[in-house]
């Protein structure tokens, strides 16, 4: 009797082990609802301007589980580029860090708002006065995306629209 309790207590405890491995294993870490906020923007896109001139292709995609979001940009011109797209719990904003063939940098942080994507930088400063980049994307009724990039000054006034972009899923 002594040998079958021990024998169905060490079952029981491999039992618990593999069900509490197994539940680990199929745990998403990135799956919550705040981690695909930005999926509307995913696929394979041409980008073209306000009069409907092709300005680009642009390849986004989900890696890493779900936890990133990877944008591989070319324009029609010389420009090329890449972000990296994040949602980061630890302070509820979504994150972007671009960088294109020119050296050019660029860091946002913000939220979904109201149907939009919005992330915007931090103050630069230089000597034309302090200004920050907002760009935003949103996803439009007729399945393109609209994204808008514009400069604002350190007093919430708008500057100038940098970009503006009509995302048209590509029909290969």
């Amino acid at each position: 009797m002594k040998k079958v309790t021990i024998l169905f207590f060490l079952l029981l405890i491999f039992n618990v082990s593999k069900l509490m491995s197994q539940t680990t294993e199929n745990t998403c870490a990135c799956c919550s609802e705040d981690y695909n906020q930005f999926n509307f923007w995913l696929g394979e896109w041409d980008v073209y301007d306000s009069d409907n001139n092709l300005v680009g292709t642009n390849s986004i995609s989900k890696l890493y589980d779900n936890c990133v979001i990877q944008e591989k940009w070319i324009s029609t011109g010389k420009n090329r580029g890449t972000s990296i797209n994040f949602y980061d719990k630890s302070d509820g904003f979504w994150h972007q860090i671009w960088v294109d063939n020119s050296g050019y940098t660029l860091k946002l942080k913000g939220n979904f708002l109201n149907g939009s994507m919005v992330l915007k930088s931090e103050i630069i400063k230089n000597e034309k006065g302090n200004y920050y980049n907002q760009i935003s994307w949103t996803n439009n009724t007729d399945n393109t995306v609209t994204q808008l990039w514009e400069v604002f000054s350190a007093n919430n006034d708008k500057l100038s629209e940098v970009f503006r972009g009509i995302y048209k899923k590509r029909l290969n």
